[in-house]
């Protein structure tokens, strides 16, 4: 059983039902709508696309918004693409222009109360540098520091600026609508800066609904500074290390990575590491080996989930990537002496009843040799306890809710099922042990521990532990 799960983004190479259904089988367990592309009515469709497919293959697949956030564009030139040549000026404007060779207006109209003379901007992620020598009411005056290409609408980062805008924008707010009415399971916050942002999403979540996990995106410097607030208010982070690649210095990343992670394993907290896993399978069949060593590396550090972007929303190669990233998942973590299993001694900030429930279930799971811990929950939490201890053993959480049972296909080592709400602990008993037989292959005479709230069906913490054989 593979442990760490796969995040695939949908797009026009992978939006078709027979597409979704190849990329379930080759090991898909989240999908990942991008509302940076595509219409409400595109987003609509695929949506649906994903639970009919995922219900007639009787799966689990848990589905991600992820949320443009405050992205900072050129716009258009006159006459196609200009050539930015080093020591030229060039000015970027907030007013309504067509570009030219010496000029083009920019999407973000408060570029010039962000930015001072002296503020880097790097635009095409980080093709091109160019740096502020001069800021009017409407006008950044800029010199020419690294040249290249510039083409319509490409993406303008500001790593030395305090950015005004705010994490939620107008067209995030009405898409996140849609997405509420839809009905995802998570939302993926873009350009996170402090646990603020996170509180003013929450806000604008209504209680019906406040179950979907929020999932904070980490490319902002500034984020890194905060990751602990962030992290604790936080269902889970991405390191999404495309825009923070191009704000901070490459070679830091890699480390960045390794404490975000971290951190969130030991804040009980999802992590998915992202951007460029497998990027040159987008156009080639195989990965290369520096692609294979980066998400074998993301797997050792921890992570609960890798994620594919182009090389399945747009590339020739989707399924393959799947398939590949899946293997290469497999093969770290059955590997002689592999680390994946040396959870926390025990989660931050959480000294509480449950957790300790889950701890010794994973410690006693170990040493008895069992063959999985079954968790019955109703909220996922007991689930995402289990995993942040990572057992040696399965763990197959039980739910009746169905926002649940989708959502666990995001959590590290968790292999889900939905069953029906029991009010009686013998009557879930009796209902394990008929899954665990029908779908799990057990045999009379395997032992298993259950890790439940008492009574049951009442909402209760978690505070039961029973080592069980199967009759």
């Amino acid at each position: 059983m593979r442990r760490a799960k796969i995040v695939c983004t949908l797009g026009p190479a992978s939006d078709s039902p027979e597409v979704i259904a190849q990329l379930i089988h080759a090991g898909m367990n989240v999908a990942r709508l991008n509302f940076s592309h595509g219409s409400h009515d595109y987003h609509r469709a695929l949506y649906k696309r994903v639970r009919d497919v995922a219900e007639e293959l009787n799966k689990p697949v848990a589905i991600m918004q992820d949320l443009q956030g405050p992205k900072i564009r050129v716009g258009k030139f006159k006459d196609g693409p200009v050539q930015l040549i080093e020591g030229n000026e060039f000015v970027i404007t907030i007013d309504d222009i067509e570009g030219d060779q010496e000029r083009v207006s920019t999407t973000y109209k408060e570029l010039t109360r962000d930015i001072a003379v002296g503020d880097v901007l790097l635009l095409d992620d980080g093709l091109i540098r160019l740096e502020a020598i001069d800021v009017t009411a409407t006008d950044v005056r800029t010199i020419v520091q690294i040249g290249g290409l510039l083409k319509n609408n490409k993406g303008i980062n500001l790593p030395t600026a305090a950015v005004s805008a705010p994490s939620m924008t107008e067209k995030d707010k009405i898409d996140l609508k849609l997405g509420l009415e839809l009905g995802v399971d998570y939302i993926a916050l873009s350009f996170v800066r402090s646990a603020l942002d996170i509180h003013q999403l929450h806000a604008l979540i209504p209680p019906q609904t406040h179950d979907i996990k929020i999932i904070s995106k980490i490319e902002k410097p500034q984020a890194i500074h905060e990751l602990e607030d962030i992290i604790s208010v936080s269902d889970g982070i991405m390191i999404a290390r495309g825009d923070l690649g191009v704000e901070l210095p490459p070679q830091k990343v890699p480390l960045i990575q390794k404490r975000a992670i971290r951190m969130a394993n030991e804040m009980g907290r999802i992590s998915i590491t992202a951007t460029q896993m497998l990027e040159s399978m987008t156009e080639n069949a195989r990965p290369t080996r520096a692609e294979a060593s980066d998400v074998a590396n993301a797997v050792l550090d921890g992570t609960d989930a890798v994620m594919l972007s182009g090389e399945t929303a747009a590339g020739k190669y989707p399924v393959e990537s799947v398939r590949m990233m899946a293997s290469i998942v497999e093969e770290v973590e059955h590997g002689r002496g592999s680390p994946i299993h040396h959870g926390p001694q025990f989660i931050q900030h959480l000294r509480t009843f449950p957790n300790a429930v889950a701890k010794a279930a994973s410690i006693a799971a170990d040493e008895l040799n069992v063959s999985a811990i079954v968790v019955f929950t109703e909220s996922g939490a007991t689930a995402r306890l289990m995993m942040t201890y990572r057992p040696t053993k399965p763990i197959v959480a039980c739910t009746p809710n169905e926002r649940v049972y989708n959502q666990l296909a995001m959590y590290w080592g968790v292999e889900a099922y939905q069953i029906d709400l029991l009010q009686n602990t013998q009557g879930i008993l009796s209902r394990v042990e008929k899954m665990m037989v029908e779908k799990r292959g057990a045999k009379s005479g395997d032992e298993i521990i259950i890790v439940m709230g008492n009574p049951a069906g009442a909402g209760s913490e978690t505070n039961l532990i029973k080592f069980h054989r199967i009759p």
